[in-house]
């Protein structure tokens, strides 16, 4: 009898114990359940916290930024500069002959990079051997690199006698109408009236630079949704376009 009590209490023991691992297991897991809950809303709330701030980010980013984004370069850093420098512009538009008009306006980045910054007092300054050589050193700016680099610092030199070097004073120092935009433009060492005319309609239909009658001034090339020049270029199918259309043109001349 002892001996069969003995083994009914060791029974109930080992069941009592027993049920108190489970309910200490239950009680963990449970406790884990929650734990993981807690975390996994907490990690939503950061992302979701996160989101809103890079988006708000964006936005400030966006606002703060305002300006048109070129795509002249077809190279992301070579369009920004373009984007942010109107002296980068300027230089472009000067490389754009004799030249596939994408590499002509990388041209003002391998300046940049070359002489740690776009300056416009540098560029006038610089010794004129010297000048030639970074603007030749492979990859030249341009096919005639020498050449285009004497271009460069006499345009650089007129904006800063003219215009004490703001580039941007071109198009709106006295708020001039776009006659006198495009003859400042022509005036301009590099440049005659095509090349002129097309910065003009650049600057009108990709920069949000209106002087009154700028359409009138910058003729065919401020016609809407053409393909004629630089000024229509916005992505690579457009550039494609304008290619197009300018060996129609040559091959049209031909002919004549």
């Amino acid at each position: 009898m002892a001996g069969a009590e003995a083994e009914v209490r060791r029974e109930h023991m080992a069941g009592a114990d027993a049920e108190v691992r489970r309910e200490r297991m239950a009680g963990a897991d449970a406790e884990v359940r929650r734990e993981r809950m807690a975390g996994a809303d907490a990690e939503v709330r950061l992302v979701e916290n996160g989101a809103a701030a890079v988006g708000s980010s964006l936005v400030v980013q966006s606002e703060e930024q305002g300006m048109a984004k070129l795509c002249l370069a077809q190279e992301p850093e070579a369009d920004e500069l373009l984007s942010e420098s109107s002296l980068a512009l300027l230089i472009g538009m000067l490389l754009d002959q004799q030249y596939p008009l994408e590499h002509a306006f990388r041209g003002p980045k391998k300046l940049a990079d070359r002489m740690g910054g776009l300056d416009i007092h540098a560029i006038a300054a610089a010794d004129q051997g010297e000048f030639e050589e970074l603007a030749a050193t492979p990859p030249a700016i341009h096919r005639y690199g020498r050449s285009m680099a004497r271009r460069i610092q006499d345009l650089a030199r007129y904006v800063i006698e003219h215009y004490d070097g703001d580039v941007a004073a071109i198009w709106t120092a006295g708020d001039p109408d776009g006659k006198e935009v495009l003859k400042r433009l022509k005036a301009l060492p590099g440049y005659g009236d095509q090349k002129a005319r097309i910065f003009l309609a650049l600057l009108g239909k990709q920069l949000g630079v209106h002087p009154a009658g700028w359409e009138s001034a910058a003729g065919d090339y401020a016609e809407p949704g053409s393909r004629r020049s630089a000024a229509d270029i916005v992505d690579g199918e457009t550039l494609l376009e304008v290619r197009a259309f300018k060996k129609q043109m040559k091959a049209a001349a031909k002919q004549k």
